[in-house]
């Protein structure tokens, strides 16, 4: 039986229910967040304008500012998008100006805001500290901040989940307006797919930030890598669905000289690579026992402008058909040592992608076509035959698991000045060789782009800068390991160890199409010798 409430007890929870209704119409009639935008100033940051919200309008006002908003940022502010990224690097206060806004909607709009990591223990792992310090610093009204969530008389809350664990649970955030996924370059593809679809409701956001981890991650396949040109060229993007916004350091106005004395002392004490993913924002492509440095592959991008020459010499085409499984067909083209396509061909069955690297080879009027053969049937490679028959294309099938070409010739490592050994005693097998020949064009690119060594052209590198997807290209060759062993031979550690854990890496079929691009085959005629001007 019920246990009926006592006239003491009904009075109190009536009292209760009063004052809370009380409470929840002062926050629906309180005076609206108004953002101060800032930039920098000497010595301190400058108020640019502030805003505020008023019936869902956006007016500029003349009052003082309660939330302040780097600048580079106002665009995330106002203008409403379904996805919005901010990414970048260390010290940006994309972190900050997310928890900022999210405490502020809650309190002007009543809104429900979920905050998602891909890996979320316990509370503490959560960004519920950093919104529960703008609700304080701001002396924001009736919120009422808890261990575990938040709340606010008008309705409004903040909750918290993992996502790695139950993926399927993001389908409980249904009526929820604002997400905010912190750390989202470890998101899985899965939690992506699930969580975007929840937020439905007209005028929801999905709020990304991140530094990036690999160009390969799904954040960056996802919502980056279809963008980065208008990204490198603008440092942001918009169209009717997402808006990313680049945010660094130096677009902090309040970044403080303590921060900045660390990073200074990184920056001469750690390698590019890694400052440039820390602080810069950059993918963090490199892996242990990496043949091939993110430093290097940079400088090779547009490496023939920097230097001087021009693409020139014989034409010539690569393709890895990868007919395992759902593996993807990487094509690779070069004039001369210009590279002037990588790419990637998804879909489709080993004879589609042959169809499409012959065709793709054809129209380009490549002079020598480089396929990879090993544990294709000779049907598929009659097919290829016949596709070509009649072409001026000289077609070569390349097997990585032969013995290196040449055994018994010297090999001289471009890194090394000590005793030469032949290619017999130096490389495993066909494909580290080649991998070690691609791996030499880039050291000598870059000790010419960046210590001015003068090198011939013939033994450098250059990557167009007009080749799409640079940074999926950067995360295949940047994260080929060599196979460690203790005779001292050469070994590039093999496809199918390197996409099984703990490594989880991508195929590299792209970059193994660029290694093929290695072999040097006899031209159909002579060409002139390619000019170079030096650094």
């Amino acid at each position: 039986m019920t246990k009926e409430l006592t006239r003491t007890q009904k009075e109190l929870l009536a009292a209760a229910l009063l004052e809370r209704e009380r409470r929840r119409l002062v926050a629906m009639n309180a005076e609206p967040v108004v953002y101060g935008i800032y930039d920098h100033g000497d010595p301190s940051p400058v108020l640019v304008r502030c805003w505020q919200q008023v019936n869902k309008e956006w007016i500029q006002v003349d009052k003082r500012p309660c939330v302040t908003i780097p600048l580079k940022a106002e665009r995330a502010l106002l203008t409403p998008k379904p996805i919005k990224v901010l990414v970048g690097g260390r010290g940006s206060g994309k972190s900050e100006m997310a928890a900022a806004v999210s405490a502020a909607r809650v309190k002007d709009d009543g809104i429900k805001v979920g905050c998602y990591r891909e890996f979320q223990n316990s509370i503490s792992d959560s960004v519920h500290s950093i919104i529960a310090k703008h609700v304080k610093q701001k002396c924001f009204d009736g919120f009422s901040v808890m261990e575990a969530k938040i709340d606010h008389d008008n309705g409004g809350q903040v909750r918290y989940r993992g996502l790695a664990r139950n993926p399927d649970g993001i389908k409980s955030s249904d009526g929820f307006s604002m997400g905010w996924c912190e750390e989202a370059q470890t998101m899985s593809a899965r939690s992506i797919e699930l969580l975007e679809p929840t937020f439905r409701e007209e005028g929801s956001e999905i709020w990304y930030t991140l530094n990036r981890g690999s160009s390969a991650d799904p954040i960056s396949q996802e919502h980056l890598a279809p963008y980065e040109k208008e990204l490198i060229r603008d440092g942001y993007y918009e169209d009717e669905v997402i808006l990313i916004i680049e945010m660094n350091y130096r677009d902090n106005p309040w970044f403080p000289e303590a921060l900045d004395i660390k990073r200074r002392k990184n920056k001469e004490t750690w390698t590019a690579a890694k400052y440039a993913h820390v602080w810069e924002g950059a993918p963090s492509d490199e892996v242990k026992n990496s043949i091939i440095p993110v430093e290097w592959f940079d400088a090779a991008i547009d490496a023939h402008e920097k230097l001087g020459f021009k693409p020139n010499g014989v034409k010539v085409a690569a393709f890895d058909p990868s007919d395992t499984g759902g593996d993807s067909k990487g094509y690779a083209a070069r004039h001369g040592s210009v590279v002037t396509e990588i790419c990637e061909k998804i879909d489709g069955d080993a004879y589609d992608g042959c169809d499409w690297a012959t065709n793709k080879a054809i129209h380009w009027r490549a002079e020598n076509f480089v396929m990879d053969c090993d544990g294709l049937g000779a049907t598929l490679r009659d097919n290829i035959g016949r596709s070509i028959e009649g072409k001026r294309l000289e077609l070569k099938m390349f097997k990585g698991s032969e013995s290196p070409d040449d055994k018994d010739s010297p090999y001289i490592d471009a890194q090394d000045d000590g005793e030469v050994k032949t290619n017999r005693e130096t490389f495993k097998n066909k494909r580290a060789q080649y991998y070690g020949r691609l791996r030499d064009r880039f050291y000598k690119t870059y000790r010419a782009v960046h210590h001015g060594d003068y090198i011939d052209p013939d033994e450098l590198i250059s990557l167009s800068s007009s080749i799409d997807h640079m940074n999926a290209i950067r995360a295949e060759v940047c994260r080929i390991p060599q196979k460690i062993n203790g005779n001292g031979v050469f070994q590039i550690l093999s496809k199918a160890d390197m996409i099984r854990p703990p490594l989880n890496l991508p195929s590299p079929n792209m970059a193994d199409a660029l290694m093929m691009l290695m072999i040097e085959p006899e031209p159909f005629y002579e060409h002139e010798h390619t000019n170079y001007s030096g650094c």
